[in-house]
């Protein structure tokens, strides 16, 4: 019943929380952290693959959408549930978008349309499976 994709958002909050006073130029100071590379891999073609945290928040956030997903295959009560604080969790990132210099930034944008795909994969998962196991015939 618990959304995971709570975790990166709730990791993201923290993060903001923390990060400190705007940068002179007005920039939020979570900037610094979400550009700073993580690290940086060669590859075979001759460049270098420079990963930062904001890129590895999104690849963690992504991983627990396919939890989510797989997760929404179950019918029962405890999924609808799921599917509803998934969407309450979408209202929460969007008012932050929208609302807070610390989460207008690409990766916390990501995050929230990954929110967003969840809920809404979820009920279609949810539905499509309720109508298999009931044998529901569509129409046409």
């Amino acid at each position: 019943m618990f959304p995971y994709l709570l975790i990166p958002v709730l990791l993201y909050n923290v993060i903001a929380l923390f990060a400190g006073d705007p940068a002179p130029d007005g920039s939020p100071a979570i900037l610094q952290w979400v550009d700073a590379t993580a690290f940086s891999l060669p590859m075979l073609s001759g460049v270098t693959l420079s990963l930062g945290w904001g890129d590895l928040l999104v690849v963690f956030a992504v991983i627990f959408l396919f939890i989510e997903v797989v997760k929404a295959t179950g019918t029962g009560s405890a999924g609808i549930v799921n599917h509803m604080l998934s969407m309450g969790l979408f209202i929460v990132c969007f008012v932050e978008f929208l609302m807070f210099q610390s989460f207008a930034t690409s990766s916390f944008f990501i995050i929230t349309m990954i929110v967003l795909l969840d809920a809404l994969a979820g009920m279609v998962v949810t539905i499509v499976s309720a109508r298999r196991d009931f044998g529901v015939e569509g129409m046409g």
